[in-house]
């Protein structure tokens, strides 16, 4: 069918939006990370492809992709000026899982490329870079149409999408060493608990430091003893974040009683904080890791 032949009737526009709906919401979402927006958006579409002469358009995905990027960069800009925050409140994980949780069918689309690190260092860049990469990183959209949509040459596009691209693999990256500082934490956890001196020293840096409110142990023969000694307490203790850093939280009867903290050179354990004073306990923001 020709652009000429292209139906006019309304049904069946309505039947040919619906059918780029999904992929129209996860390019909104992305570039929103607001379920409420992205629907907000992609209905925007619809009202501007109802006003529009539809035999003129030759690729409709392509056109309803652009002008939904174009609606988002707007709502990201007016956001920006009025220095608002998206509309649903709360963290991106809560804005994961609302957009799931809203339409099962559509939203499985998202699942397997949204994720909650993705989400907050988009949340980091520009208007324009966050376009750039969205749209030319996930969606496969060229240079030529991104810099139409913001307004700059396609090398200015590709510098912005480049921009964006560093700060999403650094955060990638951030997020890998977290998992494997976490890995090493079970295997530090699961030796505790055994009693194990031999993989525990395997586990430590030569060199490590373990500092507590009393006093310090250092080298990783006298730290991997005292660890050994912890048994009791591995087996109440939970992976967690501590202000941010992969550690341990040890609960007695059910209370928070104290906190590890890891740093790490390379795989291993190079300083373990143990902070043992109530008061300084309860300061600390600690977030269990499932």
């Amino acid at each position: 069918m020709n652009k000429s032949e292209f139906p006019l009737d309304g049904e069946f526009l309505a039947r040919r939006f619906e059918s780029h709906r999904p992929h129209l919401r996860a390019v909104a979402y992305r570039m929103l990370g607001s379920s409420s927006e992205a629907d907000d958006a992609v209905q925007e579409a619809w009202f501007r492809l109802s006003r529009t002469d539809a035999r003129r358009v030759d690729n409709l995905g392509g056109w309803l992709t652009t002008v939904v990027g174009r609606v988002c960069l707007d709502m990201l800009r007016s956001r920006k000026s009025r220095a608002e925050e998206p509309l649903e409140s709360g963290t991106a994980t809560a804005r994961v899982a609302d957009v799931f949780a809203a339409d099962p069918e559509q939203d499985a689309l998202l699942a397997d490329s949204v994720g909650v690190a993705l989400l907050v260092v988009l949340e980091t860049l520009t208007p324009a870079e966050r376009l750039a990469f969205v749209l030319h990183d996930l969606f496969a959209v060229p240079y030529e149409e991104v810099a139409d949509i913001v307004g700059r040459s396609p090398d200015a596009a590709r510098q912005l999408a480049s921009r964006a691209r560093r700060r999403v693999q650094g955060a990638e990256a951030h997020d890998a060493d977290l998992v494997r500082q976490r890995e090493v934490v079970d295997a530090f956890l699961a030796a505790a608990r055994g009693g194990d001196f031999d993989a525990l020293v395997e586990l430590l840096d030569p060199d490590v430091v373990a500092r507590t409110d009393v006093g310090v142990t250092t080298g990783a023969a006298a730290v991997a003893k005292g660890a050994s000694s912890f048994r009791h307490f591995a087996a109440v203790s939970r992976p967690a974040l501590v202000d941010g850093a992969t550690g341990l939280a040890v609960f007695i009867d059910g209370r928070l009683d104290r906190t590890l903290a890891f740093t790490f050179v390379g795989t291993r354990i190079a300083v373990i904080d143990i902070v043992l004073d109530p008061a300084r306990v309860a300061r600390q923001d600690i977030s269990l890791v499932d």
